[in-house]
């Protein structure tokens, strides 16, 4: 089947910024053709004018002539390979920045369904495998097709009946041809699949947290034989793509090769019949010529082939191109040049796409400038969302979410960035150095930002502790540090950014007890003077926010601040009866005091 007009015109669209590098390889190629073409008429002058009639002069011209022939088309071959292939490598360059820009622009709603794999081995394998069609196709097309159409050309000229011999059985092979590449293309996309689910094996299974589990488990035998299962199907694959229409091209070659045969022996007939239909210069130098039009008229059905088998790959890759951002940045973004901090959620609701529930609906909030808010709810009742979409990670379906009074949807991606740190559960640190990990929210940082950052999340003191300090490289994800260590890094992250308001995911929600209050310390450091909006799980450290929200089934149920709330005796106080994340049985029993109506004050010295 061919593919579509619209898929072609893409490809050729990709070449359009290198136009007139492509320019000039189709005239290098011409020119290379058409000097080519003067070596047979050469030899028929060698062997009808200049040894017949014993010619020394024109003899040596016409030697001379030849070897000037393939010296120039060596050269310009030369010269046709260097820029083709630049321009398919720089083809290459900007189809890479561009699906990685785009998926850089894609919700985080696509990477929770798409495995890291698959997004590695579209980037990887597909545009990798399309390598040699983008560097070499536009040359070898230019060039085959002008050296066939030429030497079609000079055959009529030197006789056009031995010509439509050659030529007869050329639509037969065109359709061979087609039919081969369709059936590589199914080939290739089938191939395409299997090396993108061994790259997710490989990414999942080989990375700290797939080994560790893998082990303790058991499991590391039965992914060694998945991977293999995995490995097998593509070799089976590989072949069959190898193998595809390989009996019908060797007889395309077998009958080319053929050929010239044909014609001495249809010559030799009309020899023997009295009659020669050419003589033996102009058959020897057809024949040169038929020889030379049979090379690049395979490379031309070959190509074809390629170029229909590619087109499986251009196909995954613009599947990722065609992707819709649910968020994008606006044309003409409002500047927030300096955010004082106050966050309005008016009238929001949230939904994860057509004809799903509601994970938020009627959220009516102000969390003014320098004040704390505490969010507090049963697991799945949408508090990680609410603030998500303070950081615009998730865009409100109804409603709107405002900082200083405008709409988060207005702002630039860099401002937005700027005004809102995140510090989740779950932070993430490059395989690279503490240092360098740390500039990635402020690259032109100096050693003395870091350091005072390090200092403020009390952190500074282990890495200097460390063999290369700074300079110390954090490992996979950061698995050389301890869960509390990372957390605080993370928090030193946030301070070099130094945003006005901060989202904090439960960010102490894995630690244990004493490593939790390291953290919190650097926390609380970290929020003075700021907005912050607190994701809790453990409700002991939000008792002094300045109002908690109780969330339920992604609907307000309760506000208020910690005492407001107890006395209320509602959701509230259920949630801090049945939570058991109390640091001591003093807490414990403060806790338990208020809920019974008996206000109590212990001396925590």
């Amino acid at each position: 089947m061919q593919p579509p007009p619209s898929e072609l015109g893409r490809i050729v669209r990709l070449f359009r910024p290198y136009r007139a590098r492509l320019a000039l390889v189709a005239a290098l190629v011409g020119l290379s053709s058409l000097v080519s073409l003067a070596s047979p008429f050469m030899l028929r002058g060698v062997l009808d004018e200049a040894l017949p009639n014993g010619r020394t002069g024109l003899l040596t011209l016409l030697a001379v002539g030849m070897v000037a022939v393939a010296a120039s088309t060596s050269v310009f071959g030369v010269l046709q390979t260097y820029i083709s292939t630049a321009v398919g490598q720089n083809v290459m360059h900007d189809l890479r920045s561009e699906v990685y820009a785009r998926l850089q622009r894609m919700p985080l709603s696509f990477f929770t369904a798409t495995r890291t794999g698959e997004v590695q081995s579209r980037i990887a394998n597909d545009i990798g495998g399309m390598q040699s069609t983008v560097t070499s196709t536009a040359t070898s097309l230019v060039s085959n097709f002008t050296t066939v159409v030429a030497s079609i050309i000079a055959m009529l000229a030197l006789d056009w009946r031995l010509t439509v011999v050659s030529l007869i059985m050329l639509p037969f092979f065109v359709w061979i041809s087609r039919r081969v590449g369709n059936e590589r293309r199914k080939i290739t996309a089938h191939r395409q699949e299997k090396l993108a689910g061994m790259s997710a094996i490989v990414e999942e299974s080989l990375s700290v947290s797939g080994i560790l589990l893998g082990r303790t488990m058991g499991r590391s035998p039965a992914l060694i034989d998945t991977f293999a299962e995995e490995s097998r199907g593509l070799v089976d694959l590989e072949i069959r793509s190898g193998m595809a229409g390989r009996w019908r091209q060797s007889t395309i070659q077998i009958v080319m090769s053929a050929m010239p045969a044909v014609i001495y022996w249809v010559a030799g007939l009309t020899v023997a019949a009295g009659n020669p239909l050419v003589s033996i210069g102009t058959l020897v130098a057809f024949t040169t010529l038929q020889s030379s039009l049979l090379r690049p008229m395979v490379q031309l059905l070959y190509t074809g082939v390629e170029v229909q088998s590619s087109m499986a790959l251009f196909g995954r890759i613009f599947e990722y191109l065609d992707l819709k951002p649910d968020i994008e940045e606006p044309r003409n973004p409002l500047s927030l040049p300096k955010a004082m901090g106050e966050v309005r959620f008016e009238q929001v609701g949230f939904s994860y796409g057509p004809g799903a529930r509601n994970v938020l609906s009627d959220i009516d909030i102000t969390v003014p400038a320098g004040t704390s808010m505490a969010v507090v709810g049963e697991t799945g009742s949408g508090k990680t969302t609410l603030g998500y979409l303070v950081a615009r990670l998730y865009d409100a379906t109804s409603g709107r979410v405002t900082i200083d009074g405008t709409d988060v949807r207005d702002l630039s991606f860099a401002d937005l960035a700027g005004a809102v740190g995140v510090v989740s559960q779950e932070n993430y640190l490059f395989h690279a150095s503490v240092a360098d990990n740390l500039r990635f929210a402020k690259p032109d940082a100096t050693d003395e930002q870091l350091r005072a950052a390090a200092r403020a999340a009390q952190i500074h003191d282990h890495i200097s502790s460390l063999p290369d300090g700074y300079d110390t490289m954090v490992g996979e994800r950061g698995y050389r540090f301890s869960g509390g260590e990372k957390q605080r890094l993370a928090v030193a992250r946030v301070i070099l950014r130094n945003p006005p308001i901060l989202v904090l995911d439960e960010a102490t929600s894995a630690l244990d007890t004493r490593t939790e209050r390291e953290v919190q310390a650097a926390i609380d450091a970290l929020s003075q003077g700021r907005t912050t909006i607190t994701i809790a799980h453990r409700l002991s450290t939000i008792r002094d926010a300045d109002q908690i929200v109780v969330l339920d089934r992604g609907r307000i149920v309760e506000s208020g601040t910690h005492r407001q709330l107890i006395e209320s005796n509602g959701r509230y106080g259920d949630l801090l009866a049945r939570d058991t994340t109390f640091d001591t049985e003093q807490e414990l029993a403060e806790v338990e005091l208020e809920l019974l109506g008996t206000p109590v004050v212990f001396d925590k010295a």
